[in-house]
């Protein structure tokens, strides 16, 4: 076999294949990663929900033993109480409350009980919406 005859016989990917590929992958994480950012962001308040209605019923728990919310701020075991991303925050008075929960991407979650027990439920999601605040009610 000559030398010019093995050099054609050598298989494998060109320079421009590698870079088309290459290229095509770039392509499809360009597509990809804005979906995934947009479910991590539901994601976080989903956990942010969860925290404000998980602080609700321990309000509502300790509303039945003191028929007051005021002495209720403990929170809820496991939940991280405070004013950060991913904490939720309570402030009470006689027979009203207001959880608030902070999701880690920027969003507040609101629930608010007032003395003539009509519920609400806000959120804001300033100074873009994203994530599942759209629309100011959840």
């Amino acid at each position: 076999m000559t030398v010019r005859a093995r050099t054609r016989s050598e298989e494998g990917f060109t320079l421009i294949e590698l870079v088309v590929v290459i290229l095509i992958i770039g392509i499809l994480a360009a597509i990809a990663l804005p979906a995934f950012l947009g479910q991590r962001a539901k994601a976080q308040d989903g956990s942010a929900k969860s925290d404000a209605r998980t602080m609700v019923s321990a309000m509502e728990s300790c509303y039945t033993e003191t028929e007051k919310y005021d002495p209720c701020p403990d929170g809820a075991p496991g939940m991280a109480v405070g004013t950060g991303p991913g904490e939720t925050e309570v402030s009470a008075s006689g027979d009203e409350y207001t959880v608030i929960a902070h999701s880690r991407n920027g969003n507040t979650f609101t629930i608010t009980k007032t003395a003539d027990m009509i519920v609400t439920r806000t959120c804001d999601g300033a100074p873009e919406p994203r994530g599942d605040c759209d629309g100011g009610v959840w």
